[in-house]
């Protein structure tokens, strides 16, 4: 069995970010090396808190938390917490954290974990762009120094927070134009793709079987989307960015050339996307399916080894 992939998470929890964490703890085929947080979803506390929260929940107190940007390089903050809730994940309660956050700001920490395991780092982005934009114009060597760069954001066919605009590029669309701009391969995994893979009402049931992560983090935070059926629920999109990492098998993608509308009245954070490139060189490979069923079994799998360390 190959060694474990190096993972580091720089996100905003969130429902979808904290399934995303529980992946990548559970998932053998990962190695969680940091969690570097960004206001989005609530703001900057509260996610860094959701983190800390999350990281003693579900057992791994020696991977450094470090909070970012609370807010986007131009344009207001906005949030979801409508979708979240005000806390952030829904209707869990996880107990407060002993822990501190760790020292320093995330762009440091992302550009220092980098730079020291050169190749070796799946750099995972599944909230706003900022903390990442950032890192790019601090230290532009970065694009080089990971083993891949993938996001969670966008879409080619539609928005969530407007008609053209998925959240995490509305959030922060300037951040999002340098990042696709950075001369790296962006592996950008959208909406598309991510309201697919649903937690449908057979795939709940078995997280209700998971003892106190199930009763505690999974269901009382995936129910807060709303109501499911068996043939429909709550998407999870973060998760499927750790998934990806994990198994790049379960996708299939398409090179593309995607530019970050940040001046359209109506379609500021839109991701125009290309895929017949018209003489341009691809700067993304942009996700177009699924394997559902693998997914599920790859992310319950995950969670039940998780829910087997818990105490």
């Amino acid at each position: 069995m190959p060694a474990p992939k190096k993972i580091l998470i720089d996100c905003d929890p969130g429902i979808d970010d904290a399934l995303a964490i529980t992946l990548a703890h559970g998932c053998e085929a990962l190695d969680l090396v940091g969690i570097t947080t960004v206001g989005g979803n609530v703001s900057l506390d509260l996610t860094t808190a959701n983190a800390l929260k999350l990281r003693e929940y579900l057992g791994f107190p020696a991977v450094p938390v470090v909070a970012g940007s609370a807010g986007a390089l131009v344009i207001s903050r906005i949030d979801a917490a409508e979708v979240h809730g005000f806390g952030g994940l829904g209707g869990a309660v996880l107990p407060e954290p002993r822990l501190n956050v760790n020292d320093g700001h995330a762009i440091d920490f992302i550009i220092d974990t980098l730079a020291a395991s050169p190749g070796e780092i799946s750099l995972t982005a599944v909230g706003p762009l900022t903390n990442i934009a950032l890192a790019v114009r601090k230290e532009p060597r970065i694009v080089e120094w990971a083993r891949e760069f993938v996001i969670l954001g966008g879409s080619y066919t539609r928005g969530n927070r407007t008609p053209a605009a998925e959240f995490n590029i509305a959030a922060d669309p300037e951040a999002a134009a340098i990042v696709f701009g950075a001369g790296w391969t962006v592996n950008q995994i959208g909406l598309d793709v991510s309201l697919t893979a649903l937690a449908t009402g057979p795939v709940l049931a078995r997280m209700r079987d998971l003892g106190r992560l199930g009763g505690e983090l999974l269901i009382p935070a995936l129910e807060f989307y709303g109501m499911t059926t068996a043939h429909d629920g709550p998407a999870v999109h973060d998760a499927l960015a750790i998934a990806y990492v994990a198994d790049p098998s379960l996708f299939e993608f398409t090179p593309a050339v995607v530019d970050v509308e940040t001046v359209g009245r109506f379609t500021s954070g839109m991701t125009v996307t290309d895929f017949n490139l018209h003489g341009r060189m691809p700067n993304a490979n942009v996700a177009r399916s699924i394997d559902v069923a693998r997914f599920w079994e790859l992310t319950l799998d995950s969670f039940a080894r998780v829910s087997a360390q818990l105490p």
